[in-house]
């Protein structure tokens, strides 16, 4: 009896470990053929310092985060998979790039907490795949930045220092803090609970969306799909989510502006919302990046009227192709 019992639970491990395995890297071949050419197209451009970026942003600490992530999305993490040197040189990157002192991740060229909050979520990525502790004490030095420059009114602005605050720039610091609670750091209570009362000053009630400012009215399909992106990603939101909601909906497939920066967020909040929803959102967002991918596999052509180059774009077509594969913690539901 016990022999059968024995049997039957090991029986039942590797068909759960073999359901498991089989959940990573759920996109169709016609998708997973498209991010195969990008992602060969982004390792070569890869600065020799480990950094990407373009002429506009060269060795970028946001854009290095946001190409990791999206080889990270795939499946490749330092020195393991196709691309683990790629992925281990522009982590070495980032780490080098922490200023002394308090861990401003912007290294030698220009930057701002816009990218310190991305290159600190790429790093909560890192940590929650790899465990690496080089990672971890790094991370904790540029979480805890973010919570000393937070604001009276629970936002963040541009430079760190508790003067100001703006949507875009807090969405940014409370997806880095959320990675990190995710990844086990500790985070004070009170410092994600101010970040959601500024993040719902700037709702707008008439139209469900999400404003730059709580005094500027005008509210955006980007930073309405960010808003609903991290109150999703913490379960902090009530009713007016299902309003706010069908304005990203309504507004979300030709944007006049922001187009990749607000589909990274959509593809997040959407992947959240789930059910037909996503369903019909990953339909149409693959249909637009395949039929607008170069021949040389990337996208390089803009379509917005600001962008922060190929690289920029490339990632986030390709993390949000990549949704499916469920292989960054920061995605899965």
């Amino acid at each position: 009896m016990r022999f059968v019992l024995c049997a039957l639970i090991c029986l039942s491990m590797a068909v759960s470990t073999q359901a498991a395995d089989k959940k990573k890297g759920q996109m169709d071949d016609e998708v997973k053929k498209a991010t195969a050419k990008s992602l060969e197209w982004l390792a070569s451009k890869q600065n020799t310092d480990g950094s990407w970026g373009d002429s506009r942003y060269p060795n970028n600490t946001a854009i290095t985060g946001f190409a990791l992530m999206a080889f990270m999305s795939q499946g490749h993490v330092p020195n393991q998979g196709k691309y683990g040197p790629e992925v281990a040189k522009g982590t070495r990157f980032l780490l080098a790039s922490a200023r002394e002192g308090d861990g401003y991740l912007i290294g030698t060229r220009m930057g701002n907490m816009y990218c310190h909050g991305m290159a600190t979520l790429c790093l909560t990525q890192l940590f929650g795949m790899t465990g690496d502790e080089d990672v971890k004490k790094t991370l904790k030095k540029a979480v805890d930045l973010i919570v000393k420059c937070q604001s009276a009114d629970g936002g963040w602005r541009y430079e760190p220092q508790p003067t100001g605050s703006d949507i875009s720039v807090t969405i940014m610091q409370v997806m880095a803090l959320r990675g990190a609670k995710d990844s086990g750091l500790h985070l004070p209570d009170k410092t994600m609970k101010k970040a959601l009362e500024y993040i719902n000053s700037c709702y707008d009630a008439n139209s469900g969306g999400y404003t730059y400012q709580p005094y500027n009215r005008a509210p955006g399909f980007a930073r309405t799909a960010a808003g609903i992106c991290v109150l999703k990603l913490v379960g902090e939101y009530d009713k007016n989510i299902d309003k706010s909601i069908d304005y990203m909906k309504k507004n979300m497939e030709f944007p006049r502006e922001h187009f990749f920066y607000g589909h990274y967020y959509a593809c997040h909040a959407m992947y959240q919302i789930g059910g037909k929803d996503w369903e019909d959102y990953y339909t149409m967002i693959k249909k637009k990046f395949l039929t607008s991918q170069q021949t040389d596999g990337s996208w390089s052509r803009t379509m917005e009227a600001q962008s922060a180059g190929p690289v920029y774009q490339t990632s986030i077509a390709i993390l949000a192709l990549s949704v499916p594969a469920d292989y960054l913690p920061i995605f899965q539901r």
